[in-house]
């Protein structure tokens, strides 16, 4: 019996000696909070200046993959003046460098997809500037429409038709959203700074038409009666997430969106893209600034887990430290790195690499600029 004591005793030292002589590594309470996510960056390819079936292919300001067809979606913002409002449906190949890393073979315009009101009739010129896509598991393509203020054209979340491209559904917006068409506005989102981003987290279910799927949106920059003039103070954007179900569309929150202060010249500043990473409400998110330093872009994991429902205030100008943000983690600057970046408005999850990891791309608006490209970005992307 003493000696099993004393046994006891030994391993139990010993183990204590072992404790105190390790340093246990400190991981800090916001790490918890976030995916660890890493991307590498592979390729680019330019898409050629070029006309498409009467239409000129350029503006494209959002992309979307679909895996069950191998299908990969690209929004033109056109507003009905070069073309109608549309999108294209593209071919993409990858092969291997000679490196043997994963690169672009290949992407090419196969077609496109025009989108219509709900009796099938073209939009007016400047009646819809589509900005944000997302596919839905009901055989719909989500589109979000910045509107424009200055005309009288409220934004706008519709769910349209994937292979007729006829609008379906219009999910209701907050008031505070709409211009009020006061001179100055004091009310909704600024001119060609509202609903750019746009993703889709998808239930459980694989009966699309029963279990309820949600969409995420946010505002390229604050709203009016949000917008603070202290340059000291990062802007506040809203983050908007709906519940969607058969015959249902419902708001179930909104959060405080902090951007990156501007970086020192800048014209622009502003969030561009949304990426659904899980459905515990992890999500990769696209900021892009535009200056005297030319684009300048960065990519951050966001954690909205504990965010404020900011539903029921009025401003978020001034001090709002009291109000919980969506926490964000860079996860790379590009511009930092050396990666060449255009105006990047558009980020999906593609097909599997070749080494059948995740790939990662980006797509940029040329802005129907001669001097300007349609640049895509190939990234692996890595989660845990």
């Amino acid at each position: 019996m003493r000696q099993k004591l004393k046994l006891w005793l030994a391993v139990g030292l010993a183990a204590m000696l072992l404790l105190g002589g390790c340093a246990v590594p400190r991981v800090r309470a916001e790490d918890r909070l976030f995916l660890r996510v890493s991307v590498d960056y592979l390729d680019e390819y330019r898409l050629p200046q070029q006309a498409f079936e009467g239409t000129t292919v350029g503006g494209l300001s959002a992309i979307a993959y679909s895996p069950q067809t191998n299908q990969l979606y690209a929004l033109s913002d056109d507003r009905g003046r070069l073309g109608p409002p549309r999108f294209y449906t593209l071919a993409l190949g990858f092969t291997s460098d000679s490196a043997g890393a994963p690169a672009f073979d290949r992407i090419a315009v196969e077609s496109f997809t025009e989108l219509t009101d709900p009796e099938g009739q073209t939009y007016g010129v400047g009646q819809l500037d589509p900005e944000g896509m997302a596919l839905s598991p009901r055989q719909t393509v989500l589109i979000s429409s910045e509107g424009d203020a200055a005309q009288g054209v409220d934004p706008l979340i519709g769910e349209f038709d994937l292979e007729t491209g006829r609008m379906q559904a219009a999910f209701r917006l907050p008031e505070r959203y709409l211009p009020d068409g006061e001179t100055p506005p004091q009310r909704g989102t600024q001119n060609n700074l509202s609903l750019e981003s746009l993703t889709v987290s998808l239930g459980q279910s694989s009966n699309a038409l029963i279990e309820p799927f949600r969409i995420f949106t946010a505002t390229e920059s604050a709203l009016v009666q949000d917008y603070d003039d202290d340059p000291t103070r990062a802007l506040n954007n809203r983050f908007l997430h709906y519940l969607i179900g058969e015959n249902q569309s419902t708001v179930i929150a909104e959060h405080r969106y902090p951007l990156d202060l501007e970086p020192q010249g800048a014209l622009l500043n502003g969030l561009t893209e949304l990426l659904t990473l899980d459905q515990g409400g992890h999500f990769l998110a696209l900021e892009r600034a535009f200056g005297l330093r030319g684009f300048q872009v960065k990519l951050f994991q966001l954690a909205s887990g504990g965010a404020t429902d900011i539903s029921r205030v009025a401003s978020l100008k001034g001090d709002v430290e009291s109000i919980q943000p969506i926490r964000k983690q860079l996860v790379l600057d590009l511009t930092a790195a050396g990666i060449p970046a255009e105006n990047l408005e558009g980020m999906t999850l593609g097909p599997r690499l070749p080494d059948g990891t995740q790939s990662l791309l980006m797509i940029s608006d040329n802005n129907f600029e001669a001097t300007q490209e349609t640049q895509f970005l190939l990234f692996r992307l890595r989660t845990g």
